[in-house]
């Protein structure tokens, strides 16, 4: 078979930026569904957690009140113990269409919410900083619309804290100040071979695929997607999860998967910053959110740290090992402008090195997992090819230490590649080709930042 061509360097089209401002501003059009936006029409017909973040990021430019609406659509079926599922099923969409849909799930019903499901899952916090980044847009159009914009702030202030407060505290299984994910489905990576070692030991029932079907098979290439057996721990994780009532107590003695996450936790730690000012907006206690942001970065820094090979890594919290996978969510802790100067300096050495090669090696931008790796999969969703959403988390953490050079190539990698390829799920990270779900909003949505926003994130900023 004939290896793949490399991707070639784009030429620059004066009115580059206008087809894909108007092509992303279609994509979120066609994707909006109501209330609130699908990730994409046929593979992800509900809304999706952390997706609704990212896109609400990107459609405060072109719609701000379809962005408040998305958010207050998701934090609307928060649960009581302050979570915020993964996965809001539409009642519209029938159960038979997506799998594993709300009768799988079958969570508890409250606040007369039983018409409209979700999962038990969560995704990483991601929308705070969402918040806080579409209260500044609105802000400056204005005092009414900064006033608008304030009381959106006060309608979810309460919701992002409870958010944090779940996370950090019934979720911080080893004790250490950082919190747990119990599924690969919350890291937002779902098949990363940062889960590898720690799914090897979670018992795979095939016997679960036969009582159940896929549905991504049927609208989306299997070369693809995660493989059977790890599709058989997905679902076997959840049963267990549910069968305990979705409880969160004893993590370690009742759940077979339980990992620290550092990208997880990065954003853990950035949305306390978002929140410090957004406090300041509503009225609310700021200092509080710094303190927690410093610590979960301190705790970052000291148990996802591995000195050896001077790398952030995921953590098995049974077994207390590091995984040996050089993964993408290992470069995300950039975004802490608390994080050590020496290990900033490391994400970026990683980074820039043949296992992952920054635009000015590659012309792309970086892939999900280590390009040298014998396991390296250009089409098999985490685990190789080129995410644009982690990829914008990146250029923000370069934004926030000062490697403004590197943070513009690596934006105007990510904006020649969507205009090339086109709105991708993600892409392949040889060729640059568009892979999985076409039209997704989160890329859309994405490249509208990329296009109007060249400034050090808000968050990060003095308060």
């Amino acid at each position: 078979m004939r290896s793949p061509m490399p991707y070639p360097p784009a030429p620059v089209i004066p009115d580059m930026s206008a087809d894909l401002w108007n092509s992303a501003s279609s994509v979120l059009d066609v994707n909006w569904s109501d209330d609130h936006m699908v990730p994409s029409r046929r593979l992800y017909p509900h809304q999706w957690s952390w997706d609704a973040a990212f896109i609400a990021i990107g459609l405060a430019y072109v719609n701000p009140s379809r962005a408040w609406r998305d958010l207050r659509s998701l934090f609307e079926a928060q649960w009581p113990d302050g979570r915020v599922p993964h996965i809001v099923f539409d009642p519209r969409t029938a159960e038979g269409d997506y799998f594993p849909g709300p009768g799988f799930w079958n969570v508890p019903a409250y606040n007369g919410r039983a018409a409209r499901g979700s999962t038990g899952l969560v995704q990483p916090p991601l929308h705070a900083i969402a918040a806080w980044e579409v209260y500044r847009r609105a802000a400056a159009h204005g005092a009414a619309a900064a006033h608008e914009a304030g009381d959106e702030l006060r309608w979810l202030y309460p919701r992002l804290v409870a958010q944090q407060e779940y996370l950090s505290r019934r979720r911080d299984a080893a004790g250490e100040g950082l919190a747990s994910i119990v599924h690969p489905w919350e890291s937002g990576l779902d098949n990363s071979p940062s889960w590898d070692t720690a799914m090897a030991a979670v018992p795979a029932d095939m016997g679960l695929l036969t009582r159940y079907t896929r549905r991504d098979l049927e609208v989306a290439d299997a070369s693809h997607r995660p493989l059977d057996i790890d599709y058989a721990r997905y679902l076997g994780l959840v049963l267990n999860y549910r069968d305990g009532g979705y409880s969160d107590t004893a993590l370690v003695q009742r759940h077979d998967f339980v990992v620290e996450c550092p990208s997880f936790n990065a954003i853990l730690a950035a949305a306390e910053l978002a929140l410090v000012h957004i406090a300041e907006v509503v009225g609310a206690d700021a200092e509080v959110h710094r303190e927690r942001a410093q610590r979960i970065t301190a705790a970052i820094s000291k148990h996802l740290w591995d000195p050896a090979t001077r790398t952030f890594r995921s953590r098995d919290v049974r077994t207390r090992m590091l995984s040996p996978a050089r993964c993408v969510n290992g470069l995300v802790p950039l975004i802490l402008p608390d994080l050590p100067d020496h290990q900033a300096a490391a994400i970026m050495a990683e980074a820039a090195s043949e296992r992952f090669g920054l635009p000015e090696a590659t012309g792309l931008p970086v892939p999900s997992y280590d390009r040298t790796a014998t396991d390296f999969d250009t089409l098999r969703y985490w685990r190789g090819p080129i995410w644009i959403n982690i990829n914008w988390l990146l250029r923000r953490g370069m934004l926030v230490h000062g490697y403004r050079g590197e943070a513009e190539d690596l934006r105007m990698a990510m904006i020649r590649l969507i205009h090339r390829s086109g709105h991708y799920e993600y892409f392949h990270p040889v060729t640059g080709e568009g892979i999985g779900a076409p039209t997704f909003s989160w890329t859309a949505a994405l490249s509208l930042d990329l296009l109007a926003d060249r400034s050090v994130p808000a968050y990060a900023r003095a308060a």
